[in-house]
């Protein structure tokens, strides 16, 4: 059993709080204010087994207030959680800028961290705390947690599996229409930006998936609602295989487009919304018989035609299991040394690389070749 102990408690702080003090692996938004209790995924892992929550902090009074009245310790500054010996693992969950001193404090302070990503305003900032990692001999956990989302999960079995073949483009796209968010988010001092909100979500995922080297990167950030930090980014990626992939994210997108899209050698998956609805749309045969020309605009196509019925089948996607609290469980392990770490330094610091890279490329509108 380990003690963890939070630091911040605003809006992801209080999911953190209530997921780690239930100790029943409930979902870890129940509770928090504006969230609806109704469709919360469900686990069976039983987080009390493994964590127990020594208490929060949080600079606002407001949050400490929200921690008392569900009975939470709250301590009276941060400096009193790494003073406490009780304390095994320090949860950061605060504004982006603050990472670095708050998991170098508690890594020399004898604890182990969990922090929420981005984990560092860039890569050499992680270099740093991975110098310090070593040093100290403690675990420091990047938070990736999007890795358990089933809509991920669905698209690495189709690319493991060759579910549609071989799979040659990968599209994601995380679309909004509500602006930058009005707190700390859209400020550049504090970390704000998408990139470092949701670009490290999906570059963490693709890396992840696909076990090759980037070679180029070419990226447009955007401006659409504010000058101080991008809104919104499009990524095209080259890996070295001939692979391309298209990461983009959206805050003034008033009609969404899929989720996912996906497209292999014998089919095309598609990925809806964040509910997984979707199809696959596998090749029969490319010999069809069946096509007939169709007009487009001006003039006719039969390249573009729709297939014939029994040139393909449409097929449901696969459904993946998944566990919101795997995460928590394997940090444990991993200090344990009973699990290899499934998050790692290494990863994070690859992805916090790549973003630069394609941040460079956005600034002088030029392709970058990426130094995995």
């Amino acid at each position: 059993m380990k003690n963890i102990a939070l630091l911040g408690c605003g809006g992801m702080g209080k999911g953190h709080a209530n997921a780690i003090a239930s100790g029943s692996g409930n979902p870890i938004w129940a509770g928090v204010p504006g969230i609806p209790e109704g469709k919360l995924h469900e686990t069976d892992s039983d987080v009390g087994k493994v964590l127990t929550l020594s208490g929060v902090y949080d600079v606002d009074p407001a949050c400490c207030d929200w921690a008392r009245e569900r009975g939470y310790h709250v301590y009276e500054s941060y400096d009193a959680i790494l003073a406490d010996p009780q304390v095994d693992i320090v949860l950061i969950a605060t504004p982006n800028h603050l990472h670095k001193e708050q998991a170098i404090a508690a890594m020399r302070a004898g604890k182990h961290v969990l922090c929420e990503k981005p984990v560092m305003i860039d890569g050499d900032e992680m270099a740093e705390v991975m110098a310090v990692s070593q040093e100290t001999g403690k675990i420091f956990y990047p938070r990736q947690n999007r890795r358990w989302d089933e809509d991920f999960k669905i698209v690495r079995k189709i690319y493991d599996e060759k579910l549609v073949g071989q799979v040659f483009n990968i599209e994601c796209r995380i679309l909004g229409s509500r602006g930058i968010p009005g707190d700390w988010r859209a400020q550049k001092e504090f970390g704000g930006g998408m990139m470092l909100d949701w670009g490290v979500h999906l570059l963490d995922r693709l890396l992840v998936m696909v076990p090759e080297k980037v070679k180029y990167v070419f990226c447009s950030l955007t401006h659409v609602t504010n000058d101080e930090v991008d809104d919104g980014f499009k990524m095209h990626l080259t890996f070295e295989s001939g692979l391309t992939a298209v990461m983009e994210v959206g805050t003034c997108n008033f009609a969404n487009l899929p989720l996912w899209y996906v497209c292999g050698t014998d089919g095309t998956a598609v990925i809806d919304n964040w509910n997984c609805e979707g199809k696959m749309v596998r090749l029969n045969s490319w010999e069809d018989k069946d096509t007939v020309p169709i007009l487009a605009g001006a003039g006719l196509t039969k390249t573009m035609a729709p297939r014939g019925d029994n040139s393909t089948q449409t097929l449901p996607l696969p459904r993946e299991e998944f566990d919101n609290n795997e995460l928590y469980m394997n940090l444990v392990e991993s200090i344990d040394g009973t699990a290899p770490q499934l998050v790692t330094c290494e990863q994070a610091l690859r992805v916090l690389r790549l973003m630069e890279a394609a941040i460079r490329s956005s600034e002088t509108h030029t392709v970058v070749e990426f130094e995995n």
